[in-house]
């Protein structure tokens, strides 16, 4: 689980409760109405700008990013110097009974031991990648309107509020907290945008950028292990696509 998504957005809703609570005043920021408005008006747009099957997949999405749990990169570094040490001391058929547990390498490998060509196998392993950032890319947008939608309902509401007090001016009284409601649902907008919808949105970006250096570590091992490259060669490769920070030091 990532800890630190579910800190976040608690902590976030935390002190914004907690401020209102200081305030002295916390029943006048709920007003039925105005969540309404900003919550419904925002899911509306959204099923406008995206298919409805990936709206509907936004919660399963959006747990993504709090149960995601990053692989090490160093363990796909050593499962493929395995395999290229195997076949080198063995032949590439034998990687054919190694037990490989993540299924896009293992695709790539099968691939190499079926003899398919070094283009032939590379082509079939960026093509999944890149339909896999495509894919992420359509979850990353539906996070991106909600976050672009909520303020702008927000402002809508408001609006409403607003001529509604301005048909009612004979209650010079009520003027006041007839536009603190009004304001209410821009400030909701603003809540749900800037603490749940965009920072999700952003998680769910770095996640899919996390997932495609993976992937992108996989495919140059595949390849370096149809070439016949020493294991060593092979980790030295493909630890360069970590940070100096990241990286397994040699045994």
């Amino acid at each position: 689980m990532d800890i630190a998504t579910l800190i976040g957005i608690v902590g976030g809703f935390g002190l914004i409760v907690a401020t209102i609570i200081l305030g002295g005043n916390p029943g006048g920021f709920v007003d039925v109405p105005s969540v309404v408005v900003v919550i419904g008006g925002t899911f509306a747009s959204v099923f406008v700008m995206f298919p409805l099957k990936a709206v509907v997949g936004t919660f399963k999405v959006g747990m993504k990013t709090l149960l995601f749990k990053a692989p090490d990169p160093n363990d796909v570094i050593r499962t493929i110097s395995g395999l290229a040490d195997t076949a080198r001391r063995e032949s590439l058929v034998a990687l054919e009974k190694v037990a490989i547990d993540d299924p896009y390498l293992k695709k790539g490998v099968m691939l190499v031991v079926d003899g398919s060509s070094e283009a032939l196998v590379r082509s079939v392993m960026e093509i999944e990648l890149d339909f896999m950032k495509q894919r992420h890319r359509m979850g990353q947008g539906v996070f991106k309107g909600l976050g672009t939608m909520a303020p702008a309902f927000g402002m809508i509401g408001t609006l409403i509020g607003l001529v509604n007090m301005l048909q009612n001016l004979e209650d010079p009284a009520s003027i006041g907290p007839a536009m603190a409601v009004a304001l209410l649902t821009t400030f909701y907008g603003a809540v749900l945008a800037n603490v749940v919808f965009l920072p999700l949105s952003k998680k769910l970006e770095d996640r899919s950028e996390e997932e495609a250096l993976y992937m992108q570590i996989m495919i140059e091992g595949v390849s370096s292990i149809q070439k016949g490259d020493h294991p060593t060669v092979v980790k030295e490769k493909l630890q360069a696509f970590l940070a100096p920070a990241l990286r397994e030091e040699s045994s």
